[in-house]
């Protein structure tokens, strides 16, 4: 069961007093736990500092911006397979009922896809589970990263850092990603107008998105022992 998971989850949770005064104590556990290069530490230790730093309300009119507003930055791993269809609910439904099934309880107001959510799901899981479930969302993580990247933000460090977990995306897979246009939050005719389309597809085909079906599928195919009952804190 890797800390990394877990910190990396909470540096992508919504800034509160409780994460400023943490974030340098979660680097210190990802350093010490050895899974991500230094160099990807430093790229981190940005973010770290960032939150550490910045006053409280400057980081969550940020966080809201970048995460909320920007539907391809959303970090609900299932809104960039099945937008608003009804497919997400049911892949969701599943997400939960593999989640209880591994230990995992959701508080009423988690939806499954949020990716600190997978993540804490991930943290659970055997080292080599953990990195091929999230292989599986690699190209979605991949592509988010390098819009931040175009953005300057320090949270790019975040999905540097899990794109290696995974061990590297498809190309072909992140390239149909980010032909998706790169959505700006203060354009809220644009934003009307994207939420009234039908489900977002990326990548070749009219079915959704192979690799997140893959997701799914792996999720039920992996080892099933049950793992402590994990709450994830605020």
């Amino acid at each position: 069961m890797a800390v990394t998971y877990r910190a990396l989850a909470l540096f992508l949770t919504y800034p509160t007093e409780g994460l400023k005064t943490g974030a340098h104590d979660y680097l210190a556990a990802i350093r010490a736990e050895g899974l991500v290069s230094d160099p990807l530490v430093r790229a981190l230790s940005k973010l770290a500092d960032e939150l550490a730093r910045e006053d409280i309300y400057a980081l969550q009119e940020n966080y809201v911006q970048l995460f909320d507003r920007t539907r391809s930055l959303s970090l609900n791993l299932y809104e960039h397979v099945h937008g608003e269809s009804r497919d997400r609910g049911q892949a969701m439904a599943d997400l939960v009922e593999l989640y209880q099934q591994n230990g995992l309880e959701l508080d009423a107001n988690e939806l499954p896809d949020f990716l600190p959510v997978f993540l804490d799901y991930l943290s659970t899981r055997p080292d080599a589970e953990a990195a091929s479930l999230l292989g599986e969302a690699a190209h979605v993580l991949d592509a988010m990263g390098e819009r931040l990247k175009k953005r300057d933000s320090p949270y790019r460090g975040v999905f540097g850092a899990l794109c290696a977990l995974a061990g590297g995306a498809d190309r072909e897979a992140v390239a149909a990603l980010l032909s998706e246009p790169d959505d700006n939050p203060d354009d809220l005719e644009a934003i009307d107008k994207a939420w009234e389309e039908t489900a977002v597809t990326f990548g070749p085909g009219d079915a959704g998105c192979p690799k997140a079906e893959a997701l799914v599928a792996a999720m039920r195919a992996g080892p099933d022992p049950a793992a402590e009952t994990l709450k994830r804190r605020a």
